[in-house]
Formats: C-alpha cells, sequence, structure tokens
C-alpha cells in the first residue's frame, strides 16, 4: 500500500509560476518524460502570453527524455514568436549534458542560476 502511493509520488509531475521583478519564474517539479511533457508544454504555454521573459527553473527536474525536450524547444519557439525570452536555470549536470549534445544549449540565452541557487 504505501509502495504504491510511493510510486504514485515519484511519477508526478508539477509546474508553479511566480512573477518578479525580472519576470515570470516556472518552477518545475518531477521527471519530464513523455507521460507529463503534454501537461508541462500547456501549462507554460499559456504563460507566454504577454510575457517579456519565462525563467524555466529545472532544480526539481531530474530526469528529461526526448519527448521533455522536445517540448522544451516547442516552447522556445512558441515565446520568440510572441516576443517572449525564455531561459533555462538551475538545470543538473546530467540536463545541461543533455542540451549541449542536443545543440539546444544555444538556444537558451543564460543556462545558469536564479536567486542564488546553484546551477
Amino acid at each position: 500500500m504505501a509502495y504504491d502511493h510511493l510510486l504514485n509520488t515519484m511519477s508526478e509531475f508539477r509546474v508553479h509560476s511566480y512573477k518578479t521583478d525580472e519576470g515570470t519564474v516556472v518552477e518545475c517539479h518531477g521527471r519530464l518524460t513523455q507521460d507529463h511533457a503534454m501537461q508541462f508544454r500547456d501549462e507554460v504555454r499559456k504563460l507566454i502570453a504577454g510575457e517579456k521573459k519565462l525563467m524555466l527553473d529545472l532544480k526539481g527536474v531530474p530526469q528529461m527524455d526526448s519527448t521533455g525536450l522536445g517540448a522544451v524547444a516547442t516552447l522556445y519557439v512558441s515565446a520568440r514568436t510572441r516576443g517572449c525570452r525564455i531561459i533555462v536555470v538551475n538545470a543538473s549536470q546530467a540536463l545541461r549534458k543533455l542540451f549541449s549534445i542536443t545543440n539546444l544549449m544555444m538556444l537558451f540565452e543564460d543556462v545558469g542560476r536564479h536567486g542564488g541557487k546553484i546551477v
């Protein structure tokens, strides 16, 4: 019984956003995989309208697959066509390597840190 709850908790994906003086921060929590990529894309896409800058805080994302990567790339295109800039912050070493290998790192101007958090 407790094991089932643990599996459900591990498979959840959440997005939390808030505004700062710099723009809107989108904190992501959970594995950004095929199971959650559409939810992520749809929730973040709603935030793009009227924004100049979105910061995707990936500190809480331990894993991303090709579908999650595709969702991030799709959001980049959606944002650019609407005059919004997307910045990836607090990505783990593994996620930064994934962005680098796929040549997506160069799309996101400032892959770094936000709020004093380590990359």
